[in-house]
């Protein structure tokens, strides 16, 4: 194992080499992500796909939300040593979007060119399947899109919309008025989403955070803060 994984030239991109992910059957392509070592480690001692996720900055075993998983029927280097492929049985669909593949808009005409396989919003949950939806938009007209303009437009104009909706969620809060409070919260989270998509920190990374503070007390989560 560890023959064939020092093969891979690691070095070249801060250790993350692209993989190139086929069905097995077909081979059509259906994604293309990264692994580092250890996620190369992980695929060829379980025989399903892991990779490193870079937005969420951590590796992520394929399926793990959606049990959409990729089993390895093979594995092959490119000439440079510096590109994967997989050829994998694709259990259920490959696509966070529900489709087979992740290569479904003709880039001529933008059109989309594959159905919806599977909804995968109960899998990836609504948080996550918003931001998806985020990124998606970021080269959308933006007269068409407020997503787009957000996105698209100055950073200060976006940063004014998270200060303002906080404001009115602290203001519904101090009034005690619930329909005005989720209301309120739901635009206060989206406009910090799309905040994260602008700079591609994945909510998954928010997640990781609130974990390692457990067991910690806020004091002392401060004060490891102040002396780093």
């Amino acid at each position: 194992m560890n023959k064939t994984i020092e093969k891979i030239d690691f070095e070249k991109e801060n250790g993350l080499v692209p993989v190139v992910t086929q069905d097995s059957t077909t081979n059509e392509v259906l994604m293309l992500a990264y692994m580092d070592k250890e996620a190369l480690e992980l695929t060829l001692k379980t025989n399903f796909a892991h990779y490193f996720s870079r937005s969420k900055q951590r590796i992520w075993k394929k399926g793990e939300s959606s049990n959409h998983t990729q089993e390895i029927q093979s594995i092959s280097v490119d000439c440079d040593n510096d590109t994967i492929l997989l050829k994998v049985v694709q259990n259920g669909v490959a696509c966070h979007t529900g489709r087979k593949s992740c290569f479904f808009t003709d880039l001529a005409t933008n059109e989309i060119t594959t159905d919806i396989e599977v909804d995968t919003t109960a899998a990836y949950g609504v948080v996550d399947t918003l931001y998806h939806t985020i990124l998606e938009k970021q080269n959308d007209d933006p007269s068409q899109s407020y997503t787009a303009k957000l996105l698209q437009g100055k950073q200060n104009s976006m940063l004014k919309k998270i200060v303002e909706e906080a404001g009115e969620f602290a203001f519904a809060v101090k009034d005690d008025d619930t329909d005005e409070i989720i209301y309120e919260g739901a635009d206060l989270m989206y406009h910090c989403l799309v905040a994260l998509a602008s700079k591609n920190v994945s909510p998954d990374r928010i997640k990781q955070e609130l974990s390692r503070r457990f067991g910690l007390s806020g004091i002392e989560e401060k004060n490891s803060r102040i002396e780093n």
